[in-house]
């Protein structure tokens, strides 16, 4: 996903940075999913999936040098996730080394759903994800020094004009302690 140059810069720049929270906005998945149902994978070709070298070589970055709650904001999936991201998601012992916030569109594609059936039958295969919904709306965070929250805000429908925006789910990261805790 990244050229050599573009990750040596991250990568410096990561273990020099004296930040609380090390965010990497970016726009593709970055957190493993598993689209297949039993056994063998299935994976997007448009996700860092697709280059699992250079997920492997991040992910293990972070967990050796270990920068200061690395977080990744992602958008343009048209859903919303919430990933523990792992030196290795085949392995549910495997060390959790930050964790990913993707974000859905806020109208396009029309009004989206609460769930996904064929997602929902994938999801014991894939552990490492905490959420999934297919509605629109956005994601608010809220940062300070002791945790970052992560509201998933949604409307039922965005072809209805005044749609009520609510809270989906709400997700908290504890300072130096990598991994998404649900609240609500």
């Amino acid at each position: 996903m990244l050229g050599d140059e573009q990750e040596s810069w991250l990568f410096r720049n990561l273990d020099k940075s004296k930040a609380r929270w090390n965010v990497l906005a970016q726009q593709v998945m970055m957190g493993k999913y598993d689209s297949a149902t039993g056994p063998g994978q299935t994976i997007s070709m448009d996700q860092w999936n697709a280059y699992p070298a250079a997920l492997y070589r991040l992910l293990n970055f972070l967990n050796e040098r270990k920068p200061s709650n690395p977080i990744v904001i992602t958008g343009d999936i048209h859903s919303s996730w919430v990933h523990d991201l792992k030196t290795n998601f085949d392995d549910p012992n495997s060390p959790v080394v930050g964790t990913e916030f993707v974000g859905t569109s806020i109208s396009s594609g029309g009004d989206g759903a609460d769930t996904n059936a064929t997602v929902q039958r994938q999801l014991p295969e894939n552990p490492h994800i905490k959420f999934h919904n297919a509605r629109r709306g956005y994601v608010l965070c809220n940062l300070t020094r002791q945790q970052w929250q992560t509201d998933y805000r949604i409307v039922a429908a965005v072809t209805r004009p005044d749609e009520p925006i609510s809270t989906r789910a709400s997700f908290v990261v504890e300072n130096g302690a990598p991994g998404a805790i649900r609240t609500a």
